[in-house]
């Protein structure tokens, strides 16, 4: 099955038109603090599990 660029840039853009006018700056803001508070807490497991891979191997 093959598909229209035109068509799939067609649904693609009214599917976005039709979600921008349902987002708050309160989304947005919530949105940017999770991925904060997630991008903060991933880096620090991953310096946990490093140093306590190094202790483990000494």
């Amino acid at each position: 099955m093959t598909a229209n660029n035109h068509t799939l840039m067609g649904t693609a853009g009214g599917t976005f038109l039709s979600i921008v006018p349902n987002i708050n700056s309160e989304d947005i803001a919530k949105t940017i603090i999770l991925a904060s508070v997630g991008a903060i807490v991933s880096f620090a497991i991953s310096l946990l599990l490093k140093s306590l891979q190094k202790k483990h191997k000494k």
